[in-house]
């Protein structure tokens, strides 16, 4: 599948990482040139825009009238046949719909797994995160300023049997999770686990 993502702020980098890994040719856009320049290099995916040939656009931006005004030149300039789009205000859901262009909306809210999944409108898409018949799970968490691991390094998180810190998401990029690593609100972790449910893996970290 060919995706186009646009909006390399938080979100669009960790969409399209999730995707290039599934095999996808992904394609990245902003208008900030520095971030597009500090990406080079960090993401198995294009930096330069081209809508023609996407089977797929994601508006990931942090302003709906950026997302909205996306998703109508997809579908109407360039005839993209599946159009995904983040909505940041909860009062502009109304909006989200086919009149904008838009097949499916997402809530900011919405866990990056499961705004994948709704975006690509096939869980296979992201088979390998979703690694039941090897009976593996991977689990997402964020790091809000209340929670309990605001400050703490990773060694010092007791994490449930069987549960791995796979990566850890910051500024819109995955990182090596070091034991010595202290998280920050904003971070996002995704947890490797064949045991622990996701309410024990939020509890560690809340």
């Amino acid at each position: 599948m060919r995706a186009l993502i646009a909006g390399a702020g938080r979100l669009g980098p960790q969409i399209a990482q999730v995707l290039a890994a599934a095999r996808n040719d992904v394609t990245l856009v902003d208008v900030d040139e520095d971030r597009v320049a500090e990406l080079d290099g960090h993401l198995p995916v294009r930096l330069l825009a081209g809508a023609l040939t996407a089977d797929l656009v994601v508006a990931a931006t942090g302003e709906d009238e950026d997302n909205l005004v996306i998703s109508l030149l997809a579908t109407r300039q360039f005839t993209v046949p599946r159009v995904a789009a983040r909505v940041n205000d909860a009062e502009n859901t109304w909006l989200f719909d086919q009149s904008w262009g838009v097949d499916t909306a997402v809530p900011a809210a919405t866990p990056l797994i499961s705004l994948i999944e709704e975006a690509t409108g096939a869980t296979d898409t992201v088979a390998l995160l979703r690694l039941s018949k090897a009976g593996v799970d991977v689990i997402e968490t964020a790091i809000t300023p209340e929670s309990s691991a605001v400050g703490r390094t990773l060694a010092g998180i007791r994490l449930p049997t069987g549960a791995v810190i796979a990566t850890v998401i910051r500024d819109g990029r995955p990182t090596v999770p070091a034991p010595e690593m202290r998280l920050q609100p904003g971070d996002e972790l995704l947890i490797v686990s064949h045991a622990a449910t996701e309410q024990e893996i939020h509890a560690a970290f809340q």
